[in-house]
């Protein structure tokens, strides 16, 4: 079945909206990255009783030597964190509650420039998916009048394509500061290992649907050209084609009216010409012919 321009720039909207959505809730939260750090364990104390060091009762003499027989990962806890593009949070390892810092503190000072560059892209991406997707909405008030939405489809083509551009440096220049604070950040916040969380991934989603929208944006636009101007042609064609008929009829028409002018002036012409006409035999009286013999015969 034929899709209709409507359609398709429904499509379009329902795909930046969903890339909008998709985009802002990436954007605000704190999952990009999870994973878990490694951090030594607390002694253990009356109000402390489990995930910590026993190092017996002589632990408050100074002049005693006291040993923990816990080896390996056994002296470590491995607290949970998840980490955003403003803030990282980790377990606090005291209690139930979580500790929050800025990532921007927490990054490279080599890495602080690039960081902000993906801020500022990121908050460039959403302010471009705003414009785009308000665009499309106002094409759909205007799909009566075909110029009017040609140029809203093209401009909301423009803003989609660069929106999904900036979101894609944006999250790539993310990834890479990640990497190198993971390796160069504070040894208190080192992730043991970590992997991407469902905030990267809706970040990625949103990147999609948007390139989704502008490929069916400039595919609408293409699309509605091509019909608008094949339209043209056919228009233009049927006109040239009465256009012909008209002349054909008008020309037709002329040369038979010539043509029975010249055969009336033909036949008004021929007494003229010294030819007799015959005479019909009935107008004839045979006793007149045979009267007139007789009397030159006498």
């Amino acid at each position: 079945m034929k899709t209709t321009r409507r359609c398709r720039t429904l499509l379009s909207v329902g795909l930046n909206f969903f890339a909008l959505l998709f985009s802002i809730t990436a954007f605000i939260t704190t999952y990009w990255c999870v994973g878990t750090q490694r951090v030594p364990k607390p002694k253990c104390s009356k109000l402390r009783t489990h995930q910590c060091i026993d190092y017996g009762v002589n632990e408050t003499d100074p002049n005693k030597v006291v040993y923990s027989w816990e080896t390996g990962d056994d002296r470590f806890l491995f607290r949970q964190f998840h980490t955003g593009i403003w803030s990282s949070c980790e377990e606090n390892i005291h209690d139930e509650s979580e500790r929050c810092r800025s990532f921007i503190d927490l990054a490279p000072a080599s890495e602080k420039g690039m960081l902000w560059l993906s801020l500022v892209s990121e908050m460039l991406y959403i302010v471009l998916l705003v414009v785009g997707f308000s665009l499309m909405c106002l094409e759909l008030v205007h799909s009566s009048n075909v110029i009017d939405g040609l140029k809203l489809n093209a401009f909301a083509a423009v803003f989609t394509v660069l929106s999904g551009l900036l979101g894609m440096v944006a999250h790539v220049m993310y990834t890479q500061v990640f990497q190198v604070t993971v390796s160069l950040g504070p040894p208190d916040w080192r992730p043991y290992n970590w992997d991407y969380g469902w905030s990267f991934c809706m970040a990625w989603a949103s990147f999609t649907c948007c390139m989704g929208a502008s490929v069916t944006t400039i595919n609408s636009y293409t699309k509605t050209v091509i019909e608008f101007r094949h339209k043209r042609k056919t228009f233009e064609q049927s006109i040239r084609e009465e256009h012909a008929r008209e002349a054909f009829g008008y020309f037709h028409e002329h040369s038979v009216h010539s043509i029975s002018k010249s055969v009336d002036v033909y036949s008004s012409q021929t007494p003229k010409s010294g030819r007799k006409t015959p005479i019909p035999a009935d107008s004839l009286d045979l006793s007149d012919i045979a009267v007139s013999l007789g009397e030159e015969q006498c």
